[in-house]
């Protein structure tokens, strides 16, 4: 696997950058790509909110099909759920031979949602952190690290480009591993859904609702099985498994070795395999896509179920007496963890 640190940033400056969307990624890739010198414009829907804060940042702001003719390289960072209506509307009439079109997530080219006529690279620079994190360790002069990969290299040095450009946001700072749209896509929404949004999620839950049911108070329950997990994660983010095992105590890492596979049996981690295959088949990708084209009411309900859950109650409750936790936002970013406004397109 090859892992790049530098990059040449005139490849990059060198080209006209439509950023297409300003939410969470697409505040950040503008914004370090206009600070790195490079010429670009932001692509937004007519009346967007976010017209108004990308300008009072300095950055030029464009209609999508004005910005998509104007760019060499289009980078799109709206939801995937939308890209593939907003590319056939606005986007794809402007994508000629010679220019380069760009994602932050590999969803819509693996899944064939948008193909890329013959002459035009196709790359993906893709972020391994939420937006205000690429923005934040940028202006810190750090960055995160990030994956690249090319799905189509019609100019013969679509890679030179792509790492240019995460040079540009800060990528290679942290470091820049190259693999492909098919390893990206598939192990982000296996992680998303198995691991860090779906099965974390559940454990929480169930270990919150074990706690309660028992008679336990909730807010013990809630410290224990939500707010201190931050703790654990934090150290397996500094040091893996053997540091946060070294850095809690001898009976908490002994209870942790005899229990935890109790819980996470392989019961547990088959059904993990049929996630995968899920997910490699398409399968998901079908699912998500029909939900979407159908009004969304699945999401809606899951959405409400989670609200709604005692976890989350006493959650709000207990976070507004610690004034230390509430969001660092700024005005390019979303303001409210609940507002379910989508990343601006």
């Amino acid at each position: 696997m090859n892992v790049y640190y530098e990059a040449n940033p005139d490849l990059i400056r060198n080209r006209r950058v439509a950023v297409i969307g300003y939410g969470s990624q697409g505040h950040a890739h503008s914004l370090n790509l206009m600070e790195s010198g490079v010429d670009v414009c932001v692509g937004l829907r007519p009346g967007s909110a976010s017209a108004e804060k990308a300008a009072a940042r300095g950055l030029t702001v464009r209609s999508v099909s004005d910005a998509s003719a104007w760019a060499d390289v289009i980078m799109i960072l709206i939801p995937d759920q939308h890209q593939k209506a907003v590319y056939e509307a606005e986007i794809q009439a402007h994508v000629t031979p010679g220019k380069a079109l760009a994602f932050g997530h590999g969803f819509n080219v693996h899944y064939g949602q948008i193909e890329a006529p013959e002459g035009v690279d196709v790359f993906m620079v893709a972020p391994k952190s939420p937006g205000h994190l690429v923005r934040r360790t940028y202006t810190e002069g750090n960055g995160v690290p990030c994956l690249v990969a090319v799905a189509q290299d019609a100019s013969g040095s679509t890679l030179d480009l792509a790492l240019s450009y995460a040079d540009a946001i800060g990528g290679t700072r942290a470091g820049v591993i190259e693999t492909n749209f098919k390893d990206e896509t598939e192990t982000d929404l296996f992680g998303e859904q198995a691991v860090l949004c779906g099965g974390a999620a559940e454990l929480i839950k169930a270990g919150f609702e074990t706690l309660t049911e028992a008679g336990y108070p909730e807010e013990l329950a809630y410290f224990e099985c939500l707010h201190e997990l931050k703790l654990i994660v934090d150290l397996f983010y500094e040091g893996g498994l053997e540091y946060m095992n070294y850095s809690v105590s001898d009976t908490a890492e002994y209870g942790g070795y005899s229990r935890g596979p109790r819980v996470v049996t392989p019961e547990v981690k088959a059904e993990m395999q049929r996630i995968l295959g899920e997910v490699q088949s398409g399968s998901f990708a079908r699912e998500w896509i029909q939900e979407c084209e159908t009004g969304g009411k699945e999401m809606a309900a899951y959405r409400s179920q989670t609200d709604t859950h005692p976890l989350e109650q006493v959650g709000r409750r207990l976070r507004g007496m610690m004034q230390w936790l509430r969001p660092k936002v700024t005005s390019d970013t979303v303001a409210s963890p609940v507002d379910r406004t989508p990343a601006e397109a």
